[in-house]
């Protein structure tokens, strides 16, 4: 007898059937991008249509994607939405500069994300999800999202600024989630294509917010600059002596190596806290799969200690990760604008359309997956993750643009994954109601309330 359970579905927006109103669509956009789109936007190879704002393009095809991401990706800037939204957060940070200012970016950020170096952020990794987790000695209720962020924020402030972020961490979590709750909304405006010295009455919110991380950034900054005076032999050669080391006439500008700063602290840890809170969440309501995950992260832990080696030793640990990415996009919209008009196939691509290739659509697209909407870790199992076009998958993104902390990201889940799901276990309750939403990145709106029990 088959006694495979049911696979799991996890909450989403249902595909519209019927077109929003004008009004009804920017109000769609503004509370929660997820639900706009109709079933045929997961059926079909893409959508070209007229829109509020111009020509929109819904990308779906693997082969459209890498045309638009990779083949001619020297046709395409980014969406003049997207920097409406992002530049006024991170100005030239790595996520929004272009051309050149990016080009020097990435150029100056690349040693730090190199495999040796990833490797040797592995031990700090480890480090601090051990003394995170000890919180959950005593049990009880918490908030798996709110907890992500605070030890995604832990990790990423100890690997790429040897601990020395200015700021009370305690408010970190709080601020992050009131600045995208302000200003990491779709403004009707935006949508309008208005200009950007129209003000953005939704974003006025913010500002408060805004100039919180920009006195972090000065103050951090502030602070290194003056170690690496009084002691340049001793100060910690991380991400952030890298960038200021990198200042100059043929380097960053101050500017830019601020704005790069705030892109990590304010946005560099948010999607792996989505992911990770995604994933434990996935697994609480999939036991027989947290039961897989269990008995492999027992089994690893017992032979062996190198953290760098657990990633590829863990297959359905990091098939679990992967599959609550695929779900849960952390940035589920990459948009992009055709510099002059081009035609791929039979679709012309206008200049200036808006060409959106949505990882949120994709990952769950009628055509490309078996099953779209249900909690499958097998699809990343060995033997059938190689199955997976490249295109169909995209939560990095992919081309030059791909983001650069990848790997980190991979590594820094399995390893807080394995020791916090070897020490504890997390059960929903009935206050376990999360809902997607899009706020730059894909965030489970009341939180994930859930139970915690010591498992040894």
């Amino acid at each position: 007898m088959d006694t495979q359970p049911v696979p799991f579905v996890p909450p989403a927006p249902r595909p519209r059937t019927t077109p929003p109103s004008t009004l009804e669509m920017m109000r769609i956009v503004y509370r929660n991008p997820l639900e706009l789109w109709g079933e045929h936007t997961y059926n079909e190879p893409w959508i070209s249509a007229n829109g509020v704002g111009g020509h929109l393009i819904v990308a779906n095809d693997p082969g459209l994607i890498r045309h638009v991401l990779i083949d001619n990706a020297k046709n395409y800037k980014m969406a003049t939405v997207r920097q409406m939204i992002l530049r006024p957060i991170l100005r030239d940070g790595l996520l929004t500069a272009e051309g050149e200012v990016w080009k020097r970016s990435r150029k100056a950020m690349a040693p730090v994300f190199t495999p040796r170096h990833i490797f040797g952020f592995a031990e700090p990794m480890l480090r601090r999800t051990m003394q995170f987790v000890a919180r959950y000695d005593e049990g009880g209720m918490t908030d798996v999202a709110h907890d992500m962020t605070l030890l995604t924020y832990d990790i990423l402030a100890e690997t790429l600024f040897s601990g020395e972020i200015a700021g009370e961490p305690g408010s970190f979590a709080q601020e992050i989630d009131r600045l995208f709750e302000t200003m990491g909304r779709v403004d009707p405006l935006d949508l309008l294509r208005a200009p950007e010295w129209l003000p953005r009455l939704t974003r006025i919110r913010g500002r408060k917010t805004m100039a919180y991380f920009r006195k972090i950034v000065t103050d951090t900054v502030k602070m290194r600059e003056e170690r690496l005076k009084r002691d340049p032999d001793t100060a910690p050669q991380d991400f952030l002596t890298l960038l200021l080391r990198a200042e100059g006439p043929d380097g960053l500008t101050r500017a830019e190596v601020e704005d790069n700063i705030i892109t990590f602290i304010g946005a560099g840890h948010e999607t792996t806290a989505r992911a990770l809170g995604w994933t434990i969440y996935c697994l609480a309501e999939a036991p027989w799969e947290r039961e897989k995950v269990e008995r492999e992260i027992e089994a690893v832990l017992a032979r062996e200690p190198d953290p760098t080696k657990w990633l590829e030793a863990m297959p359905f640990t990091r098939a679990a990760f992967q599959e609550a990415l695929r779900l849960y996009p952390p940035a589920p919209s990459i948009n992009r604008e055709p510099i002059e008009t081009e035609t791929w196939n039979d679709l012309v691509l206008p200049k200036r359309a808006a060409v959106l290739v949505m990882p949120w659509v994709v990952h769950r697209h009628r055509k490309l997956w078996d099953m779209p909407d249900a909690f499958m870790p097998e699809r990343f199992h060995p033997g059938n993750r190689e199955k997976i076009d490249r295109f169909q998958y995209l939560p990095f993104g992919a081309g030059p643009r791909i983001c650069i902390g990848a790997s980190f990201a991979m590594q820094e889940a399995i390893i807080a994954l394995a020791i916090m799901l070897s020490r504890f276990r997390f059960d929903v309750t009935a206050e376990t109601k999360p809902w997607p939403v899009q706020k730059l990145t894909t965030q489970p709106q009341g939180g994930l309330p859930m139970q915690v029990t010591r498992r040894v």
